[in-house]
């Protein structure tokens, strides 16, 4: 039978339209030739409505299940050292490998607005697949809705996770305690400067750029350092940055902590920036970093493989968990005196991630 002819998408010049979200023949050119070509891998190939996964082996031995999902709304859209594509991947895998998990599979949902290019899409599809190669986690189902010109903002992309944890591993904010030390893998501020800097089109004598990266490998590192259970919580510090995490945690376990400023990692672009425009770092989204709690005995050697790791050379000690009815997180200054870092109050950098 001959095949109707159809003519290529023009990725250059061509725009979203809302019949490529009307489920039919545009629909389908606009699935085979960005989506499907990008993302390419056996269970996206079947091009059923779903994904069937098998179980992995963790799974049948004990081990668990692990989902996450997230959405990303990201304004720009392209900004230093990544892109709301690759972001949406690394975002979601490190929120399933904070669970002590070792990411499987990813899904993707893109709510496209009319008028949207091309050209913009396939950068951002291709920024995607790029992450999701080099991650080891496939992107197995997804889907596309196109809104009315005017109904959305460009892009916006949700994702979901799923992985598979052993069963000894199972992180959680609910497990610090009292006389446990807090980690931090590396500088913080860094994503959410890099965003403001091309969004407000601000120039610094160094570039700052964004730390998206998937920690999963890191992660795995650590565990393979100490018994599971000394890695009492694993977080990536994103929207509220290290200070709402902190936060976070202390409530979860009903706890307080004391941090020493002066031990937390900033590079010194970002610490001008931010006292140029009145933000203070610790509540700075991060997109490539993790907060670790841990049990003392294990602290060194939590260190040790995290510096040994591309993605932890500058972790550092930052302080320790306490007991405090009041579960408030203290931090001594570089100039001697104390401070609580409270909640994040309002949101200081809308769309940072």
């Amino acid at each position: 039978m001959k095949k109707d002819y159809v003519r290529p998408l023009d990725l250059k010049h061509g725009r979203i339209d809302m019949n490529h979200g009307a489920g039919g023949r545009a629909s389908m050119q606009l699935i085979e030739e960005v989506f499907a070509r990008a993302f390419d891998n056996p269970h996206l190939r079947e091009g059923d409505d779903g994904a069937s996964l098998p179980v992995p082996p963790e799974a049948l031995a004990g081990g668990r299940l692990v989902t996450a999902c997230d959405g990303h709304i990201v304004s720009p859209l392209f900004f230093p050292g990544g892109d709301i594509g690759c972001l949406s991947v690394h975002g979601t895998i490190n929120d399933v490998a904070m669970m002590g998990a070792r990411p499987l599979w990813l899904t993707a949902s893109f709510i496209l607005e009319e008028g949207f290019p091309l050209a913009d899409l396939v950068r951002i599809v291709d920024s995607m697949a790029a992450a999701s190669r080099e991650a080891g986690v496939p992107v197995v189902a997804g889907d596309t809705k196109v809104v009315a010109q005017g109904q959305g903002d460009g892009c916006f992309i949700a994702t979901t996770g799923i992985g598979v944890a052993a069963p000894d591993v199972r992180p959680s904010g609910r497990n610090a305690r009292p006389g446990d030390v807090v980690i931090v893998s590396g500088t913080i501020g860094d994503h959410g400067v890099a965003v403001l800097s091309q969004r407000e089109s601000l120039s610094f004598e160094t570039e700052v750029r964004s730390d998206t990266a998937a920690l999963h490998g890191l992660v795995d590192a650590m565990l393979k350092a100490v018994p599971a259970a000394a890695i009492r919580t694993l977080r990536d510090p994103t929207r509220g940055g290290l200070g709402t995490t902190l936060n976070e945690i202390a409530r979860q376990s009903d706890v307080g902590m004391r941090v020493q400023e002066a031990a937390i990692p900033i590079e010194p672009q970002v610490e001008a920036a931010c006292e140029l425009l009145g933000l203070d770092v610790l509540y700075i989204a991060n997109e490539g970093k993790l907060v670790a709690v841990v049990a003392p005995e294990a602290a060194e050697r939590v260190l040790a493989a995290m510096h040994a790791h591309p993605l932890g050379r500058r972790a550092a000690r930052i302080g320790e968990v306490v007991a405090d009815d009041h579960r408030f997180i203290r931090m001594q200054t570089a100039f001697g005196g104390e401070r609580i870092v409270d909640w994040l109050s309002g949101e200081p950098l809308p769309r940072i991630c």
